[in-house]
C-alpha cells in the first residue's frame, strides 16, 4: 500500500514498529526555503527559525535542510539551542538568540558565537561584562513583550553599542503582533510604519546594520516588511502562517505523524470505549486501538474530535484520548479485523486523503505551531529525503560506503 505525495510513506516501506513516529522530509524543508527566497526582494537574507527543536521537527536536521535551501542565518530562543547547533557542526552560519537571557545564559550564547538581542543599556552592559559580542537592538513597535517602546531609548542603546568596547552593533529588529491577521484594522501597518521610521535613522548611522522584522506571515503579506532579512519559522516546515491551507501558498508539509492499528475489537450497541464512557456505541461497530495519546502530544481535546487515516480512509477518533492510546470507529465491517497492524496517519497524506496540522489546530481552537511543537520526546523522529532514509548525519542510508564509519 502506498501513500500520496508530501511526507507520506514510500512504496514498499514496511510498517514501522514504533508506537508513535514523526517522519520528517528534509527535502520539503529545503524546497520551502527555496520557495520563500523567490519571494524576497532586494537581496534580503533568509533566517530560518529552528527554536523549540525546529517546531518539533528536529532543530539540527531542520537547520541543515534550511541552509541547503538557501537560508544564511538561523534563529533560536535560548542559549542551549544555540549551543546544540554549534555542537552539531553548524559553525559557519550566523545564529541569532532572540529570547531574554540570564547572565549565565548570556555567557553561554556569546561563547557559542551567537548574536543576542538587547533593548536597554543595563542589558548592553551585561553583554560587555561577559566578554562582549554581536547585538541586535529591539524596538517594540507593538508586540508589547521584549524591546523598548521608546524610539529615543532604542537609538541610545544603538549608540551605546557602537561605543562599548567588545560589543558590535549588528542588527535592528522588531516583531509583528498581527501579521497573520489580514483583518487587523491596520495594526500591522502601524507597526511597520513605526519601525521603518526608527530603523531608517539607525541604518543611516550604521549602513552595515542588518534590519529585520518579518516573520513568515509578514514575509508573504508585505514586501516592505522584508528589509535586509526575514525570520521565517512556520513556513519553512510547510505550514501555513495564516492557518489555512499550505498547498494554497505552495508550501509542502514536512512532517508526518503516524501510529499503527494495534487491536480491532467488536463493540456492541450500548458498549463503550475509553475513560468516562465518552463514546457509547449506538449500533454494533468495530473499534480500533492506536498506541498514541496525550503522553505523545496528541491532545486530550481531540477526544471525539479528530480523524485518522487508515488504508486511505478517514475514521473518526471516538472516546477519550488517554495518555497512551486512542480509539477509532472502523464501522460495522466484518473485514475490519484485516486492518490490524496497518499504519495509521494522524498528520499527513495517505492515498487521496490528507490531514494537515491546520485541520488539527482548528479542531482544538489553536494554531498549527502548537500541534507540532507539542509532540513529545516519546514520539520517535526519523528523517528522509523524498522517501530515502537518512542516518543521524543526514546521509542517505543506501549511499553510505560499506567502509565508512558509522555515526
Amino acid at each position: 500500500m502506498s501513500d500520496g505525495a508530501g511526507a507520506g510513506v514510500v512504496e514498499g516501506e514496511r510498517m514501522s514498529t514504533r508506537r508513535a513516529q514523526a517522519r520528517v522530509n528534509v527535502a520539503a524543508i529545503e524546497r520551502n526555503c527555496a520557495r520563500l527566497r523567490t519571494q524576497l526582494r532586494r537581496g534580503a537574507a533568509l533566517c530560518a527559525v529552528v527554536k523549540a527543536d525546529g517546531y518539533g521537527h528536529g532543530a539540527v536536521q531542520s537547520a541543515r535542510a534550511a541552509i541547503a535551501g538557501g537560508a544564511s542565518w538561523l534563529a533560536v530562543a535560548d542559549a542551549r539551542e544555540a549551543c546544540e547547533l554549534r555542537r552539531a557542526g553548524l559553525r559557519d552560519v550566523r545564529v541569532l538568540v532572540m529570547g531574554a537571557l540570564s547572565r549565565v545564559e548570556l555567557g553561554e550564547a556569546l561563547a557559542a558565537d551567537a548574536d543576542v538581542v538587547v533593548w536597554n543599556e543595563d542589558y548592553l552592559e551585561a553583554v560587555a561584562a561577559v566578554g562582549g559580542g554581536r547585538v541586535h537592538v529591539k524596538f517594540d513597535s507593538g508586540m508589547g513583550r521584549l524591546g523598548t517602546r521608546d524610539p529615543a531609548e532604542a537609538s541610545r542603546v544603538a549608540a551605546a553599542a557602537r561605543q562599548t568596547p567588545g560589543v558590535r552593533l549588528a542588527g535592528a529588529m522588531t516583531h509583528f503582533a498581527t501579521a497573520d491577521d489580514l483583518t487587523d484594522d491596520g495594526f500591522f501597518a502601524g507597526q511597520l510604519t513605526a519601525f521603518t521610521r526608527w530603523a531608517r535613522t539607525v541604518k543611516a548611522e550604521e549602513p552595515e546594520l542588518i534590519v529585520h522584522a518579518a516573520n513568515s506571515a509578514a514575509t508573504m503579506r508585505e514586501p516592505e516588511a522584508q528589509f535586509d532579512m526575514v525570520r521565517c519559522g512556520i513556513a519553512i516546515y510547510g505550514m501555513d502562517p495564516f492557518g489555512k491551507d499550505p498547498a494554497a501558498r505552495a508550501l509542502e508539509p514536512a512532517l508526518e505523524l503516524s501510529s499503527w492499528l494495534a487491536e480491532v475489537k467488536l463493540c456492541r450497541v450500548g458498549e463503550s470505549a475509553g475513560y468516562g464512557r465518552q463514546f457509547v456505541a449506538d449500533g454494533d461497530t468495530y473499534i480500533g486501538v492506536l498506541p498514541i495519546g496525550y503522553g505523545d502530544g496528541w491532545r486530550r481535546g481531540l477526544s471525539n474530535n479528530a480523524d485518522v487515516l487508515i488504508a486511505g480512509q478517514r475514521h473518526p477518533l471516538v472516546g477519550t484520548v488517554s495518555m497512551d492510546s486512542i480509539t477509532i470507529d472502523l464501522g460495522f465491517d466484518q473485514q475490519a479485523g484485516q486492518l490490524r497492524g496497518e499504519r495509521a496517519i494522524l498528520i499527513g497524506f495517505q492515498l487521496s486523503e490528507r490531514i494537515t496540522a491546520e485541520e488539527v489546530a482548528r479542531r482544538l481552537d489553536t494554531i498549527n505551531y502548537e500541534i507540532t511543537c507539542a509532540l513529545t520526546p516519546r514520539v520517535t523522529r526519523s528523517y528522509h529525503r523524498d522517501g530515502v532514509p537518512l542516518d543521524a548525519a543526514g546521509v542517505p542510508a543506501q549511499t553510505r560506503s560499506a567502509d565508512a564509519p558509522r555515526t
